[in-house]
């Protein structure tokens, strides 16, 4: 085991080596591509990279899903193995899930000992919430269909190897929102001439905190964030033109539909008590991501068994998943693996000196072989 660890430390430093933003992720699928062939795996090279490993006669098939973009981040390590690609680095972990799941590859294809299919889905731009969806809409889950999919995120702060999860809601929706001002600016001395925009922006400002804090149960823990004020003001200019935009997240499709039209009245009446025009727009990026009860089961049933410790009632995160979208399509479970406690394994995720922990890797190969041996057992038997 020793060795495969190191194997997979090396194909990491690779991997963090060269780092691609999303779809512009070339170099990326082509080493991912040559490592499944290299294993004998059945690959194939799209929007993304899907391998194909079969054994027994067993006709259920289980889908893996690892994320391998990057973020657009000057990294501060000075490690040997620090981007080459200046402005471009692994801050989120990327490079360490997709290492896992081709070490899971390793594992599975050298003792395929198990009974039906495994799809491993390696997904580009998974950042920008893009990167499922396009897989998707090329038809990979019509091509390659399954029964249940699995994906994992590293979770620094977490000690090394611990896997949490939950039924239900495990991460929040984001949507984007913005306020369009636009009234008639005017000097500083005179602003009863005009209609200025500063005055009603910073009251829309204000009147948005009250979504969470007044229009929301306090169980809903939606969070509403202004996140950019812009106007054509200048020293003397009262601005004519304000845009307000902003970034917020819900536990449910229905809190965040809430949100949206609480922003829309929120809009118009500031409109009209200062009668300047306000229009709203409000994106949806990333839907929220909804665990399958029973998969959680067995993603926690399958840590146990190797040895890991496993809370499988774990509070949802806050942060966006864009596995949601294959949850939406098929029942699976997305799943937290604790990243250490100490040094670079503790720091924040998108941090210019974040690191994956090495020592995870060959867990969570493990772990996913695990899960895969586990439902599509030799015998019948799925225990979880």
């Amino acid at each position: 085991m020793e060795k495969f660890a190191e194997q997979l430390r090396e194909l990491r430093h690779e991997f963090h080596r060269h780092p691609e933003l999303g779809f512009q992720e070339n170099w990326t699928k082509a080493r991912i591509a040559a490592r499944l062939e290299e294993l004998e795996i059945e690959t194939h090279v799209g929007a993304g990279v899907v391998g194909v490993l079969r054994a027994g006669k067993g006709n259920r098939a289980i889908g893996l899903r690892a994320d391998f973009d990057a973020l657009p981040i000057t990294e501060e390590n000075d490690f040997s193995y620090r981007s080459e690609n200046e402005g471009v680095m692994h801050a989120c972990g990327h490079d360490g899930h997709t290492t896992m799941l081709l070490g899971a590859a390793e594992l599975l294809s050298k003792d395929p000992d198990f009974d039906g299919t495994v799809v491993f889905l390696f997904q580009p731009n998974e950042e920008h919430g893009l990167g499922a969806k396009a897989m998707i809409d090329e038809g990979v889950l019509q091509r390659f269909p399954i029964d249940e999919v699995y994906g994992a995120h590293n979770l620094p702060g977490e000690p090394v190897g611990r896997v949490s999860t939950r039924p239900g809601i495990i991460c929040y929706s984001e949507s984007l929102f913005e306020f369009e001002i636009r009234g008639r600016g005017g000097h500083a001395s005179m602003p009863h001439v005009g209609r200025e925009t500063l005055t009603p922006g910073a009251e829309l400002v204000l009147a948005l905190q009250t979504i969470v804090a007044r229009k929301l149960p306090p169980s809903a823990g939606a969070v509403v964030s202004v996140t950019e004020f812009i106007t054509d003001g200048q020293r003397n200019v009262l601005p004519g033109h304000t845009i307000i935009k902003g970034d917020t997240r819900a536990a449910s499709p229905d809190d965040r539909r809430a949100i949206e039209s609480y922003m829309r009245d929120i809009g118009a009446g500031i409109a009209a008590s200062h009668g300047v025009e306000v229009k709203v727009g409000f994106r949806t990026e990333f839907i929220e991501a909804v665990n399958d009860a029973e998969a959680a089961g067995h993603v926690v049933a399958a840590a146990r068994t190797i040895g890991l410790e496993a809370d499988g009632n774990r509070k949802p995160m806050t942060f966006s998943e864009d596995f949601a979208n294959f949850q939406a399509e098929v029942p699976g479970c997305f799943l937290l693996i604790g990243n250490g406690t100490e040094g670079a394994n503790a720091r924040p995720l998108h941090a210019a000196n974040y690191d994956f922990n090495d020592d995870l890797l060959p867990i969570g190969a493990k772990l996913w072989a695990e899960l895969v041996r586990q439902r599509l057992s030799l015998g019948g038997r799925t225990p979880g």
